[in-house]
């Protein structure tokens, strides 16, 4: 492997460079309410149980849906979606219904009273779990209790995003999954 050459790079846009995961759109419902978000940024915290940790501003019209209603939707749109999931992060579920707006789906979850959104590639059912980094943070703790996921593709092109507007879209599949089991095995 090579070098690089660097340069300096202010600190406020390393999100480029380290965004995990990729964009979703969080649904959510309280009472007659409901809205679509969408977030660039969520971490998975554990694989049993499933735990997903994201940041929701309490700027955001979602923050104040889910933190009464305890539960949302983490769906996961694929890489045609960029207009569309740009265009949701655009505007306010305060101001108008996203789910007519855009003509989305909004189908019945099993476990949640929050929508899922039929036309994306899958749907999380989500609870909190641990809320005592809200408060100061913003910072929620889900945990997924129903995983719907289209039966193809297994591996759908999503969006990632990297700040300043710009987005990637995920590439091709590379697999290391024998190498990755034996190495698993022999640390034990």
């Amino acid at each position: 492997m090579k070098t690089h050459t660097k340069t300096d790079l202010p600190v406020s846009q390393i999100r480029r460079y380290l965004e995990p995961g990729p964009v979703v759109l969080v649904t959510s419902a309280w009472k007659d309410e409901t809205n679509i978000m969408t977030m660039g940024w969520h971490t998975v915290m554990e694989f049993v149980p499933s735990l997903i940790g994201c940041v929701i501003a309490r700027s955001n019209y979602t923050h104040q849906l889910v933190k009464k209603s305890k539960e949302c939707v983490i769906n996961i749109p694929t890489a045609e979606w960029v207009d569309t999931v740009v265009e949701i992060g655009n505007c306010s579920g305060a101001a108008l219904d996203k789910f007519a707006t855009f003509k989305l789906t909004a189908a019945k979850a099993e476990h949640v009273g929050a929508p899922l959104i039929d036309e994306c590639h899958a749907n999380f059912e989500c609870r909190i779990v641990d809320a005592r980094l809200i408060k100061q943070y913003d910072f929620f703790i889900f945990e997924v209790v129903k995983a719907h996921v289209a039966v193809a593709p297994k591996y759908p092109q999503t969006l990632h995003y990297r700040g300043e507007g710009s987005f990637m879209v995920s590439g091709k599949n590379i697999s290391r999954r024998g190498l990755f089991e034996s190495e698993i095995l022999a640390q034990g």
